[in-house]
């Protein structure tokens, strides 16, 4: 089951920590954690 985060979902999140995005700018946030996300298992794997 792959259950991910919605862009509307990081802004309101964001919101309650006291900052304001734009739901394009929470895409962006999204699209880089992937990417981080990406590299760090990718990283992991060539260690083991």
């Amino acid at each position: 089951m792959e259950k991910r985060l919605k862009p509307e979902q990081v802004v309101e999140m964001l919101r309650k920590k006291g900052m304001d995005v734009s739901v394009e700018q929470a895409v962006m946030v999204l699209e880089f954690l992937q990417l981080l996300a990406t590299i760090m298992v990718s990283q992991y794997l060539k260690k083991n």
